[in-house]
């Protein structure tokens, strides 16, 4: 635990060393704000009701493109300089350095997401809205935030180049936000039995994060995530320790 929080600690004093970590959170603000207030999108003033939905209903596709450029220089960038060899000579487990990077990159994402609060005090201010589905709403983006995350993570460190990795990254997650869609499981309907339809909808995160969106908080939904973040992590692990073995 103690060489993962140094690993933790260590990464996220490094997104602040560049304007990268700046830029990213002013473009998910700005970009937020944007599809919740703009009359053609979110439709927040004109809709008379007094919750965050048309704020979180854009969260998984600001996500899609976002989170991976967020999780592209995890690995990435320390197979390209080389550093992934002195990373691993120091005494510590490849699932430590795994961890370590993965949690300052979800702790930078939720200080992002966090700094979204004056849209909660401002339909407070306009109404009296559910609180406690708003709160549910925040921790279905974070879990959802760190699938996207993990996922990234894991391609991040097939490749040494951030770009590749940064399209990868958005072409499999999007696979994961297309899986329950209506046209996908349509396409399905027509030749694939109904069981295996079902379950692959079962893996998309707008399915899983809908539901928390409105304020419900099904177990089923977050055992999804966290496993979700395990096996990718897991996953990350093993193809780091197999860099070291290389």
């Amino acid at each position: 635990m103690r060489t993962t929080l140094a690993v933790m600690k260590r990464e996220l004093g490094g997104y602040f060393t560049t304007p990268v970590a700046y830029v990213f959170i002013v473009i998910f603000l700005v970009l937020t704000g944007i599809f919740t207030f703009s009359q053609e999108l979110g439709n927040f003033y004109e809709r008379g009701q007094a919750d965050l939905r048309p704020f979180f209903s854009f969260h998984p596709w600001l996500y899609l493109f976002l989170i991976p450029s967020v999780s592209m220089r995890l690995w990435a960038e320390e197979r390209r300089g080389g550093t992934i060899e002195l990373l691993m000579t120091l005494p510590l487990t490849p699932w430590s350095a795994v961890v370590g990077k993965f949690l300052a990159a979800w702790a930078f994402v939720g200080l992002a997401l966090a700094l979204t609060f004056p849209v909660w005090i401002t339909v407070n201010v306009l109404g009296d809205p559910d609180n406690g589905a708003i709160v549910a709403a925040y921790l279905g983006s974070l879990l959802m935030a760190g699938g996207f995350l993990a996922v990234g993570a894991c391609v991040s460190a097939l490749t040494k180049s951030q770009v590749i990795a940064f399209v990868l990254s958005t072409s499999v997650c999007f696979l994961f936000l297309l899986a329950g869609f209506p046209v996908v499981q349509g396409a399905l309907a027509g030749w694939a039995p109904p069981w295996l339809a079902r379950t692959i909808a079962e893996f998309s995160f707008l399915t899983r994060f809908e539901a928390l969106a409105k304020g419900v908080v099904a177990p089923r939904d977050v055992v999804y995530f966290l496993s979700l973040i395990g096996v990718a992590l897991g996953a990350n692990a093993v193809v780091v320790e197999s860099t070291k073995a290389g």
